[in-house]
């Protein structure tokens, strides 16, 4: 894990973790093309809400689209040219408690029209 840090800017709590998951899509056996994305997004919600159901703390890391984050772990995990990496999750005990940030905005709601 200690190597992904060194190609992930924003991976340091994989120092403090022995558990990670990295969420991969293969075009290779998508029924419709794309798709991956909206599938491996919703793997990564559902990892992160099970990880907190059972008492863990859980973040989402972003690999794709950053085209250098695909490649360097694509080539650290010796994934297949079909196989895109999407997201890894370190789980773990939090070092502290956060509460969840408050980005709740009015404005951004829309009804009827835009």
């Amino acid at each position: 894990m200690k190597k992904i840090t060194e190609v992930h800017p924003y991976s340091k709590m994989l120092i403090n973790t022995d558990t990670a998951i990295v969420i991969c899509g293969d075009e290779a056996k998508e029924v419709f093309k794309g798709y991956w994305v909206q599938d491996c997004s919703a793997a990564t919600e559902n990892i992160l809400i099970a990880a907190e159901d059972m008492g863990f703390g859980a973040v989402w890391l972003g690999v794709y689209p950053i085209e250098e984050r695909v490649q360097a772990i694509k080539e650290l995990l010796n994934l297949p040219d079909s196989v895109i990496p999407l997201s890894i999750v370190p789980i773990g005990y939090p070092d502290e408690d956060r509460n969840p940030a408050d980005r709740f905005n009015k404005a951004r709601i829309h009804y009827d029209r835009w």
